[in-house]
């Protein structure tokens, strides 16, 4: 089964697209893309070299669907066994196991999937709380093999199911890496019960559709084969078709490129309701790969959507679109967009299965996009200035007689407005707000335990300011973002106006063996990625709660008297 073609209501805009559609026929994108021909993207050899070694994602769904009885049947083998399989892995080695046991059926006696991509303290011990640990296997999942967050969860994990077995729990282990990484040397010398380890030219955040997506949802009792099979199918479709304009990914990655060269750069998701799951795993794809030589497609998840009238003239937006799963008031939102001239992307999926293929679309339609904006859609060189920063506090930290001071600066409500130059926490919001200018993003990190009760208020924060301030707001959790759009703050535009919210420990974890706790290390990121902030002269706030629980619900109620006044 194949999905319908994407649906592409382009209003004034469709000049720009048809502009950038002239120049990938041109240079013949379709065919070199599916060739694996790095010359499209730079005529640097040197740099020619590094993108032919993160193509493999073109071959990944045939590469796979060889893998794909091995995966079901180990699952099956381990389904009577396990009450939960705990993924431990950072943006491209969770996202897309996370998404495919939210939106595909699963068998009915998979264990749960459960993914802990956080360092906070809360989140820890919140999942450790749900788990019998002797029935739960463990998946650690990084391409580098030295990803921290992953490493620090793994020892962790791997110290309390000791303790609680008494003996080393191996068999409650598996791997996911890159061959020759510090994990794979780890998983073999632990003794893991599996190590897959993944193609090398698979880079992290196109992996989707190779072990670092399919084996855990393979563990999570989802049915692999059609996934798999959809996505090869339009693999096949698109590298036989040389036409730009009538090859589904190509022409979507061109209608990307296009409306962000004419300032509709900020692409605002808009799911069907059996799909919301789906638009974090986007998030990290676009972010990373285009944010970058100042340029960028900033991507806008969980955006309540609204009129004509509540939007600037720098927005796409693009529905996911799942048969059977209409939504009327949806459909006239859109209808009224497409109408008012704002572009309007329908991307249909048949039904779930269709994940696949859909994964492959938007890797393919990044590629190309990459192209038109002359940009290397394949490397992130803006992340390791966050990592570095952390490494640094954490070693200042550690090497310190005492411990730092509690955040200091203007307070209300246990919120502190942190080192602002400010005689209030509502003027240093009010000077935060006045900085955006048109074509600005509002976004908010929280360094919290992503929980539901989390969730409400920050998104009530972000409809709120989107809806006052006629901005795109998009809300990330630290340090999970770090490895999902934090290459877009720092290499993309200027446009972006951050607010990252941190709170307390009330119950902080140490982490075996390293010298530090949980606490320490969630602060030293916060304090690292808001430094590089600083460094490249981002417009930021840093507010901090006294309480991680009932601080989220104060600083809604701030922002929204600030926003009233």
């Amino acid at each position: 089964m194949a999905a319908a073609a994407p649906v592409l209501r382009l209003g004034s805009a469709g000049a720009a697209v048809a502009q950038a559609l002239d120049r990938a026929q041109a240079a013949d994108a379709a065919r070199r893309l599916w060739a694996a021909d790095p010359s499209l993207w730079s005529d640097d050899p040197r740099v020619q070299n590094l993108i032919a070694n993160r193509l493999g994602w073109l071959r990944a769904p045939a590469a796979m669907r060889a893998g794909v009885d091995d995966l079901t049947a180990w699952a099956a083998d381990l389904a009577g066994q396990l009450d939960d399989v705990v993924l431990l892995g950072m943006g491209g080695s969770s996202l897309a196991p996370e998404v495919l046991a939210a939106v595909l059926p699963r068998a009915a006696a998979a264990p749960r999937l459960t993914v802990l991509d956080s360092t906070d303290p809360a989140a820890v011990r919140r999942v450790e709380a749900a788990l019998d640990l002797q029935r739960t296997l463990f998946v650690v999942a990084s391409k580098s093999g030295g990803t921290i967050e992953t490493s620090v969860l793994a020892d962790y994990f791997w110290s309390r199911c000791q303790q609680t077995n008494g003996a080393a729990p191996s068999r409650q282990f598996a791997a996911i890496t890159d061959p020759g990484t510090p994990l794979a040397a780890q998983a073999r010398q632990r003794a893991y019960a599996r190590v897959f380890l993944n193609p090398p030219d698979v880079g992290g955040r196109f992996s989707a559709l190779s072990y670092f997506g399919l084996a855990p949802a393979a563990l999570a009792g989802v049915d692999l084969a059609p996934v798999v099979d959809r996505a090869l199918a339009l693999a096949e479709r698109s590298a036989a078709n040389a036409s730009a304009a009538s090859n589904a990914p190509i022409m979507v990655g061109i209608a990307l490129a296009g409306l962000a060269l004419e300032g509709r750069d900020k692409l605002t998701l808009v799911p069907s309701a059996s799909l919301r799951p789906v638009g974090a795993w986007i998030e990290q794809l676009v972010a990373e790969s285009t944010g970058k030589q100042g340029r960028g497609i900033v991507p806008v998840d969980g955006e309540p959507l609204g009129a004509p009238v509540d939007y600037a003239d720098d927005r796409v937006f693009v529905e996911l679109a799942l048969a059977g799963d209409a939504d009327a008031h949806r459909a006239q939102t859109l209808n009224a967009l497409a109408s008012a001239g704002h572009p309007v992307i329908t991307l249909p999926l048949d039904d779930r299965a269709d994940i696949g293929a859909h994964f492959l679309l938007w890797e393919a339609a990044v590629a190309v996009a990459g192209y038109l904006l002359d940009i290397n859609p394949f490397d992130e060189p803006n992340v390791a200035q966050s990592k570095d920063n952390t490494s640094r506090v954490l070693a200042q930290r550690q090497a310190a007689v005492r411990p730092p001071p509690p955040p200091q600066g203007p307070r209300a409500n246990g919120v502190t407005a942190v080192d602002a130059q400010a005689s209030s926490v509502r003027q240093a919001l009010a000077a935060w707000l006045g900085s955006a200018a048109p074509g600005d993003y509002f976004a908010l990190h929280a360094y919290v335990d992503r929980t539901t009760a989390a969730d409400a208020p920050l998104r009530a924060m972000q409809a709120a300011l989107s809806a006052a301030a006629r901005r795109a707001v998009t809300v990330g959790y630290g340090p999970r973002f770090l490895h999902s759009t934090g290459q877009l703050h720092k290499g993309g535009p200027n446009t972006g106006v951050f607010l990252q919210i941190t709170a307390d420990h009330p119950r902080d974890l140490d982490a075996p063996g390293r010298g530090y706790s949980f606490g320490a290390l969630i602060d030293a990121q916060a304090q690292g990625d808001f430094e590089s902030l600083a460094d490249l002269r981002r417009r930021r706030l840093r507010l901090h709660l006294d309480d991680p629980t009932t601080g989220l619900a104060s600083l809604a109620r701030l922002l929204a008297d600030e926003l009233a006044a």
